[in-house]
């Protein structure tokens, strides 16, 4: 029995494994718990849920979160991209969230290499419930009208 490839042929991986992708974006990462980003939150920090609606629907929103779907992200806050959001500005600080804490990981590091100012909720929605931090239930208005929504 022949082993398994370790790359896929003909190119050369740049990450042996899903783990190690996710190492590499959180080392890039000074992530926050929930109440370090509800704190960072009300001193002007802009939280922002890429769950997809179902996740939503499921597992509730946090009041005030901006909610932007995960294959727009890079294109709403980068202020240069031309499909950018209002808030969308160099100075702005982003904390993504997800389910668990590992997409908003990915997406976050992305940001980053964008030159923003990036970064994750540890444990994600679980954990800001877990820390009793306000949720709401779904459903709530799409109030840009460009299909990302504010919590109110």
């Amino acid at each position: 029995m022949s082993a398994l490839p370790t790359e896929p042929p003909g190119r050369r991986a740049r990450f042996a494994s899903v783990d190690a992708l996710l190492a590499d974006a959180r080392r890039q990462l000074v992530r926050v718990t929930p109440h370090q980003a509800e704190h960072r939150v009300r001193a002007g920090a802009v939280l922002v849920d890429i769950r997809p609606q179902w996740q939503r629907e499921a597992d509730g929103v946090v009041p005030g979160a901006l909610h932007i779907d995960r294959n727009h992200l890079e294109w709403r806050l980068h202020p240069e991209s031309g499909a950018s959001l209002p808030q969308a500005a160099w100075d702005a600080e982003w904390i993504v969230l997800c389910t668990e804490g590992y997409t908003s990981s990915l997406a976050a590091a992305a940001l980053r290499s964008l030159g923003l100012d990036a970064t994750d909720v540890v444990g994600g929605i679980h954990a800001w419930r877990a820390a009793g931090l306000p949720v709401s239930t779904f459903p709530i208005a799409d109030v840009s009208g460009a299909g990302e929504t504010v919590v109110p």
